[in-house]
Order: structure tokens, then sequence, then C-alpha cells
């Protein structure tokens, strides 16, 4: 847990993911178009991909990818990102 904690917290916009997953993807090119550069940790290409998905499960990332973070704040999945881009929030967020 500590690890996921600390990657979380070393850059400004990090985001957990799957390389399979098409709304891990969605969720990318979102960021990309708003002009972020999220740091991105491919879980299922890491040796410690499991002890990190059992970690942000842990944390509460229902599901577990993709995992957005923002200034070292879990802010949510795919649903929870889409709704804040939709409010208009999510752009505030990332300035």
């Amino acid at each position: 847990m500590e690890r996921v904690r600390d990657l979380a917290a070393k850059k400004p916009t990090v985001m957990f993911t799957n390389s399979s997953c098409c709304m891990c993807h969605s969720i990318k090119q979102l960021f990309y178009k708003l002009g972020a550069s999220p740091t991105i940790h491919e879980i299922d290409k890491d040796p410690g991909g499991q002890e990190m998905e059992r970690a942000l499960r842990s944390l509460g990332c229902n599901p577990t990818v993709p995992a957005v973070f923002i200034a070292g704040c879990y802010i949510g999945s795919a649903k929870d990102v889409l709704s804040l881009h939709l409010n208009g929030y999510l752009k505030q967020m990332l300035m």
C-alpha cells in the first residue's frame, strides 16, 4: 500500500490502469485532450501489479482501474472522472 501512495504522491496527476482496459484508454485520452500529462502505471505490466491492485482495492478504488489521483488524492474511477469532467470541475482540478 505504501508503494501505491508513494507513486500517487510523486507527480501531479497519476493513473493506475490496465493496458487492455478500454475505459482506462478513454480516461487517458480525455486527460491528454485537456492538456494534462498524467503519469501512467499499468498494473498488468508491473511485476508488483497484483500487490498494487490489492492496495488500490483497500484504498477504496472499486473498480481498481482506472484509479485517478490528482495532487496525491484519489479522485475516483472512470465514472467519477467523467462526472467531474461533465460538471466542469476536472479541468479546474488539473490547473
